[in-house]
């Protein structure tokens, strides 16, 4: 039997889909509204007083008395009026410790409509048959949700297994409810399974180093497709609502009103969006479990995604060069995610007793990783890597031999530089020598 130390606590979040009625809609409608004019009303307050007179008693106080004098503002839960204040206060210390700018407001159209419930026993969660659950929404009612996982409620719930909170979340398909979950759990062994480099890219979109490639080929682009993850009805569907869309605008006269019909069509055009995200979401997750599961080290490459997804297209004075075909690649790499598949694999590694590591990323996919040799021209497409060294010669997936190399970095601890086609040795930034590891 696992004793207490050797188990670790796991917080960890559940989103599952509501089934709300017109009636329930529109409370929580209200209700996101005023948690976002909330947040407003007291971002004003805040920068509108002095230093000297910035605390959270006063805010915690002046929003109690906005919420006896505003009508509108009351329709939302006291508590999550607590949560809104605990947000924002925790946004200026992200701001002062340097994680993040300076908190916003929070414009009517463009920001995700949620509330937050942050205590547990409020939402008194019940199973009601093996599809279907059962919550509380404080000033909504009893709502049904899908139940698609096990939770920790009645009697499997205690001290260290139990429903925290939760988080109201619209998105394009409608209201969602995010729990959030502590669970006490055994502290994984150590993982024996092998060690794999790992490259994501647009062809391959997961390249792994002894071959075993993770693909969707059932969800790939094509010229009439630019999207990944919609199907091709889905993608004239797709088209039409964009070009009907565009043609509604432009009888739009300046400082007009976005009309209900063209709301309506942007609406639509978003739960297209939503539906393919969640595809993606969807093969991530399952890709990055099998991984997970099977290597015990993953070594990928530390990327900037940020800086090779900037448009190409330049200035007036300085054009760009080849800008269409650098918005294709940025769409693609956009769609891919690779930021979302390196999080998924940090945390899964953790769970099943493996770990990852980030390499420096020049010249992984340049150098020959069979002869160790970096010549100019091996690259000849995003695809394929032939290798131009006359005692070499060798030739396959640019992707397969990139992943090769990052799987050679970890092993060596150390980064290749390439000069005029020598390898000079030099300790790489973040990666441990082989005898510390």
């Amino acid at each position: 039997m696992t004793s207490e130390s050797a188990r670790k606590g796991l917080q960890f979040g559940h989103r599952a889909r509501l089934m709300l009625t017109p009636a329930q809609v529109r409370l929580i409608d209200e209700q996101a509204h005023a948690a976002r004019a909330l947040w407003n009303l007291l971002h004003d307050w805040w920068t509108m007083l002095g230093k000297d007179k910035r605390s959270l008693a006063t805010a915690d106080a002046a929003i109690r008395q906005a919420r006896k004098d505003i009508d509108w503002l009351a329709v939302l839960p006291a508590q999550a009026s607590q949560a809104v204040l605990k947000t924002y206060f925790q946004a200026w210390q992200n701001h002062w410790e340097g994680r993040a700018d300076k908190p916003k407001f929070k414009a009517r159209l463009r920001a995700v409509m949620s509330v937050d419930i942050p205590q547990g026993r409020d939402l008194r969660i019940m199973r009601v048959h093996r599809r279907w659950g059962m919550v509380t929404i404080p000033k909504v009612g009893r709502v049904r949700f899908r139940w698609t996982r096990d939770l920790p409620i009645g009697k499997k719930a205690s001290a260290n297994n139990r429903i925290t909170g939760a988080r109201l979340v619209k998105d394009p398909l409608g209201w969602h409810i995010a729990l959030r979950v502590q669970a006490l759990q055994p502290e994984p062994e150590r993982h024996q399974g092998p060690e794999v480099g790992l490259d994501a890219g647009v062809s391959v979109p997961l390249a792994l180093s002894d071959g075993n490639h993770q693909t969707h080929d059932e969800w790939r682009s094509t010229k009439d497709k630019p999207n990944v993850w919609l199907t091709d009805k889905e993608q004239a569907k797709l088209l039409a609502l964009q070009q009907r869309a565009a043609r509604r605008k432009s009888f739009r006269k300046p400082g007009e009103r976005t009309s209900h019909r063209l709301r309506a069509t942007y609406d639509q055009i978003a739960s297209l969006g939503a539906r393919a995200k969640r595809r993606a979401v969807d093969w991530q997750h399952q890709t990055t479990t099998e991984i997970a599961r099977t290597y015990s080290v993953i070594v990928v490459e530390d990327l900037t995604i940020t800086n090779m997804v900037k448009s190409a297209k330049g200035t007036v004075e300085k054009p760009g060069k080849n800008v269409a075909q650098k918005s294709g690649l940025n769409r693609s790499i956009s769609q891919e995610a690779w930021g979302r598949t390196v999080t998924m694999l940090t945390y899964k590694a953790a769970r099943y007793g493996g770990i990852l590591h980030k390499v420096p990323a020049p010249g992984t996919s340049q150098r020959c990783s069979v002869c160790g040799f970096t010549t100019p021209g091996s690259r000849e497409s995003q695809a394929m890597f032939a290798c131009k060294n006359e005692g070499c010669g060798w030739s396959g997936n640019a992707d397969h031999n990139a992943a090769r190399n990052i799987l050679h970095l970890y092993r060596m601890g150390l980064a290749l530089v390439p000069v005029a086609g020598r390898a000079i040795v030099r300790r790489a930034h973040r990666v441990e020598p082989a005898t510390a590891r």
